[in-house]
């Protein structure tokens, strides 16, 4: 289950230094209006669908669910899980074993968090324009990137970004395994107001959890 949520992470679910290593002039400025456009939103309340397409056992697995983002601040829901993050600590609630994981933020430069996962296309990609195209009625270009890291355990992130309205309408990740993991924005609304208490896990609310503290000591 938390690997999971890890892989959700790296989605699902985008970008601001401009480091696009041997990348098209096309897919850059795609991107840094994509960029742009995300910073630009004070909140985000965000419904998704992430498709798992397993190589091996011919299978695929859907799920459904909930991110809140409002500046370093989020919580997630899916998948019986509650990530809290209010910038400082992080609570992951594992409904069906009731516990509660403490962790520390992970504040490296090229983490992957939900607080970032639109934002964070920016750096440690080669990006490469695909093609323009009509898709349900809407225009929408299509970019594919690749990480600079090479021990990163997929090889390919393609993109579908509405060209009108500059946001991402699904994204697909590639893995080594020939898996393939797709997230799909249900429902996309900006400039909300969000309560800071609702990235706050509070223990007492949960009576009989257990409470795993994680963080560095």
């Amino acid at each position: 289950m938390r690997n999971m949520k890890l892989g959700i992470v790296v989605m699902l679910l985008l970008l601001s230094s401009g480091i696009f290593a041997q990348s098209d002039k096309v897919s850059q400025d795609i991107l840094k209006g994509l960029s742009d456009k995300y910073k630009s939103f004070t909140s985000i309340n965000a419904e998704f669908t992430y498709t798992i397409e397993n190589a091996q056992d011919k299978t695929n697995d859907k799920q459904t669910g909930k991110v809140f983002l409002k500046g370093t601040k989020y919580k997630l829901l899916v998948a019986g899980q509650e990530v809290y993050c209010d910038g400082t600590t992080v609570w992951t609630y594992l409904k069906d074993s009731k516990e509660v994981q403490i962790t520390d933020p992970n504040t490296k430069a090229d983490a992957i968090t939900p607080a970032n996962i639109f934002t964070m296309y920016d750096k440690g990609y080669q990006s490469k324009f695909v093609e323009e195209k009509m898709e349900n009625g809407k225009s929408v270009q299509v970019i594919d990137l690749t990480p600079l890291d090479k021990k990163k355990k997929f090889f390919k992130i393609r993109l579908t970004i509405n060209k009108v309205e500059k946001t991402i309408l699904n994204s697909k990740i590639f893995d080594k395994n020939g898996n393939k993991i797709t997230y799909t924005i249900d429902k996309f609304i900006t400039n909300t107001p969000l309560e800071d208490s609702m990235f706050t896990f509070v223990a007492k609310n949960f009576p009989g959890i257990e409470i795993i503290d994680l963080r560095d000591k």
